[in-house]
């Protein structure tokens, strides 16, 4: 125990700079750009699921939270909603970054995740009818941070000194249960459970990605970079993970029905990419 105990406090710790300069840069862009990209969306017309999946793959605060509210003042379409919740990476590249993933896998996650969210995107705004544009409330993106928590309102420092901490306490903790079962069952064992299992690992991954919780892209990510998640599982997860906007859909668009039909369509779209993904070898 002593020794899962001190590999985990070294390796979480050799993170913490990576981890901050990486949101130092988050935050940066954010406050540099936030704004000009939410009124992109607004103004993207019937290319808004184009522009959504390259925008939704930008790590920044609050981007999918705004993205629901756009959609229930009918500013932008269903499948633009869609797109933006597909390449949202939440914190999935602040991991890979502090793990050393490498430039080319990070840039092949990231272009998967955009291309699969333009295509589900088009699809969804040409098979169910366009969704009916609509006055809606223009929200700031600084707006939005205050609601979520993400302490934009506080410099680029101190933003960036949160989000490291709280990712890094994330991290601890997730590696110390990971290196625990790890050393007790075996890593051979655990890859060969239910998650590394075709069709069933995409379903579960897909499942535990729709939690509305940093914690789930952290434990996706790090599962797979251990070599216990497959690629095709991995996808599903980080595809189907859409961080808080779900939540925010759920309390501003009062249509059950209809955001229970987006929920369904983000659950499905990810898991049918990640089934692809691994079918075709793609990482």
């Amino acid at each position: 125990m002593l020794d899962i105990i001190t590999d985990t406090l070294s390796d979480s710790i050799k993170l913490l700079p990576f981890l901050f300069l990486t949101y130092l840069a988050m935050e940066y862009l954010e406050h540099r750009a936030g704004s000009r990209m939410q009124h992109t969306i607004q103004r993207s017309g019937k290319w808004g699921p184009v522009i959504g999946s390259v925008l939704g793959a930008f790590p920044q605060c609050g981007f999918s939270a705004a993205a629901s509210n756009l959609y229930a003042g009918r500013i932008i379409t269903r499948g633009t909603l869609l797109s933006i919740y597909l390449s949202t990476s939440d914190e999935m590249l602040p991991v890979l970054i502090s793990e050393n993933a490498g430039i080319d896998l990070i840039l092949k996650i990231l272009g998967v995740k955009i291309v699969i969210g333009m295509t589900a995107g088009l699809l969804i705004d040409y098979v169910i009818a366009r969704s009916r544009r609509g006055d809606g409330e223009e929200l700031q993106i600084e707006h939005m941070c205050e609601q979520h928590h993400c302490h934009c309102e506080n410099g680029i420092v101190k933003s960036a000194l949160h989000h490291t901490v709280e990712i890094f306490l994330y991290l601890l903790l997730i590696s110390f249960i990971l290196n625990t079962v790890i050393a007790v069952i075996g890593e051979d064992f655990l890859a060969d459970l239910v998650l590394n299992r075709p069709v069933i690992g995409e379903l579960v991954a897909g499942a535990v990605g729709m939690i509305p919780n940093c914690a789930a892209s952290v434990v996706i990510t790090q599962l797979y970079l251990k070599g216990i998640l497959r690629a095709g599982a991995m996808m599903s997860g980080l595809l189907s993970g859409a961080g808080v906007g779900i939540l925010v859909l759920l309390r501003v668009n009062d249509r059950r029905k209809e955001n229970a039909v987006i929920i369904g369509l983000l659950y499905a779209s990810g898991v049918l990419a990640g089934l692809l993904v691994e079918l075709l070898g793609i990482l």
